[in-house]
């Protein structure tokens, strides 16, 4: 049997920007996906703090050192720039692996950088 587990956590990032008419996605710099192992395409829950919305999308790529954090199609009448997102990644693992995976967890500065960056400790 296979459960459902948090696989990455990008936390307290920034929205940069909000397009509703683009063609969906969340679109995340490129070096916060390397610190998490977030892919592109990947679903991803998020978690508004500040409008307490939460929805899915999948992930796009953007540039590197550019901080951004994108919102894009519907899912854009749902945040806000300057608004704070929780973006989470779930992985499907057996009960032998949810015994030693270790999710990967940035915290963001208000800007998007990496702050502190660390991994949850299997129970």
């Amino acid at each position: 049997m296979l459960r459902e587990a948090l696989f990455a956590k990008i936390h307290r990032a920034t929205v940069t920007l909000c397009n509703p008419d683009y063609m969906g996605s969340i679109t995340i710099d490129q070096d916060l996906l390397d610190a998490t192992g977030m892919r592109v395409n990947e679903k991803v829950l998020i978690a508004d703090i500040d409008s307490m919305n939460r929805f899915e999308t999948y992930v796009f790529r953007g540039a590197r050192g550019s901080g951004v954090i994108g919102v894009n199609g519907a899912a854009a009448r749902l945040t806000g720039v300057g608004h704070r997102v929780i973006i989470m990644s779930f992985c499907h693992l057996s009960l032998e692996e949810m015994q030693v995976h270790r999710p990967k967890v940035v915290i963001c500065t208000p800007e998007n950088k990496v702050a502190e960056s660390l991994a949850y400790d299997p129970d």
